[in-house]
């Protein structure tokens, strides 16, 4: 079991996107059997990095060693909301190396990201979507206080048709 002080939570850099890049791709081949380009994903994960206006990704890394390694991921994207004149802040491209799932990673990403949320003036709340089948996700997120919204996404992808 790892302990709080081995791990660090921060702000992604350009010098990650090596590692958000493979984490994001096996996260849409685990969750939702997505192959993902791989090019177009590097191009939109440094365009994030690049582009704090759009959002920005979040770290968990070991705390020791010469290249400590990253061991899980989420990304932060804005949405306006009209109704409460200030932004939600959704969570996507979670992702949480196998080996050290169930170890708090996911928790101590999600309550850094709650923290510093609550502490931005223009902030109403933190939003994510899960996959409908995915049940190990909608427990850990029921589990770190987030509830089941009465809305259904619904979409239109231009770029990833949906599957069938």
């Amino acid at each position: 079991m790892t302990t709080p002080d081995q791990i660090i939570i921060r702000p992604a850099r350009e010098e990650d996107v090596e590692a958000i890049v493979a984490f994001s791709a096996a996260m849409a081949l685990e969750t939702e059997g997505r192959r993902l380009d791989l090019t177009r994903l590097h191009e939109g994960t440094l365009a994030l990095l690049r582009t704090p206006d759009r959002g920005f990704f979040t770290v968990a890394e070991l705390a020791h060693g010469p290249s400590p390694p990253i061991i899980g991921q989420l990304m932060i994207t804005f949405e306006w909301s009209d109704w409460r004149n200030a932004v939600f802040w959704w969570i996507q491209s979670v992702y949480v190396a196998p080996a050290w799932r169930r170890q708090g990673v996911y928790r101590r990403m999600h309550r850094s990201i709650v923290d510093l949320a609550q502490s931005r003036a223009g902030v109403c709340g933190i939003r994510l979507y899960v996959e409908a089948g995915n049940e190990t996700a909608r427990r850990v997120y029921s589990r770190v206080g987030l509830s089941v919204s009465s809305y259904q996404v619904y979409e239109t992808d231009f770029v990833m048709p949906h599957r069938r």
